[in-house]
Formats: structure tokens, C-alpha cells, sequence
């Protein structure tokens, strides 16, 4: 740890992992024709009532090519992790 409690990457230690290098800001974004686009939902107050929230939630997507996904795909995850704190995925 850092003398102000922040855990340090293992970049900063001269850890490398695989022989690229990192982009600009060290980010999949970083890599040409990878897009990212995220959303959070926010609604209700902080007292549960079921049926009517409080909601929050979101979602990430990840359009990993410019190109057609339906004409050329590639092999995807999902994971969930639910209210239960349950994590459910699929390949």
C-alpha cells in the first residue's frame, strides 16, 4: 500500500502481464473499434416497497467491432448478479 492507503496496480510494482503495451488511458476502449455504452436506473425512494422500488440497477454493452454482429459474430458471456447476491452466467 501507498503511504496514503491506496493499493498500488501491479503496473506500479513493474508487474507486466503479456508482452502489448498498454493504450492512452489503459482502458478497453483503448482498442480501435471497441465501443462501451452503460446506463443506471435510479428510481424510488429509500423505503422498500415491493412492487413499486426503490430500483437500482444497470446495464453495460460492450460492441467489441464496427462490423456487422450479425454477419460476423463472436463468442459472448453474461453474468448477473441478482438481489439474493446470487451470480448466474452462461457461455
Amino acid at each position: 500500500m501507498t503511504a496514503n492507503g491506496n493499493r498500488r496496480r501491479a503496473r506500479e510494482l513493474g508487474i507486466r502481464i503479456g508482452p502489448i503495451e498498454t493504450g492512452r488511458w489503459n482502458a478497453i476502449t483503448d482498442v480501435p473499434g471497441v465501443r462501451v455504452g452503460q446506463t443506471t436506473l435510479i428510481s424510488g425512494d429509500e423505503t422498500s416497497k415491493p412492487g413499486d422500488g426503490p430500483v437500482r440497477t444497470g446495464v453495460t454493452v460492450i460492441q467489441p467491432h464496427e462490423g456487422d454482429i450479425k454477419f460476423n459474430p463472436i463468442f459472448a458471456g453474461y453474468h448477473q448478479l441478482n438481489g439474493n447476491e446470487e451470480m448466474t452466467g452462461i457461455a
